[in-house]
């Protein structure tokens, strides 16, 4: 999973995300090692706010840009 890393390039606290998807830090924290699995509403959230796409956050593709409507669709 590719979230602590984003954070990191961001200059962003865990706190400061752990904010954002109204959870604890330490929960946070359990997102980033993997210890506690990131609910999906968080990471449709996290994919929002670093403009890219859930398939991205949890390595399944290396390309970094959301996907468009059409390909969204094409998937379904």
């Amino acid at each position: 999973m590719r979230i602590k890393e984003l954070r990191e390039d961001n200059d962003l606290k865990q706190r400061e995300l752990a904010d954002f998807l109204n959870c604890k830090q330490n929960t946070y924290q359990q997102y980033e090692s993997e210890k506690r699995q990131i609910p999906i509403e968080a990471l449709k959230k996290l994919a929002v706010f670093y403009n890219t796409s859930v398939d991205y956050l949890i390595s399944r593709t290396d390309n970094k840009a959301p996907y468009s409507k059409k390909q969204i669709n094409n998937m379904l």
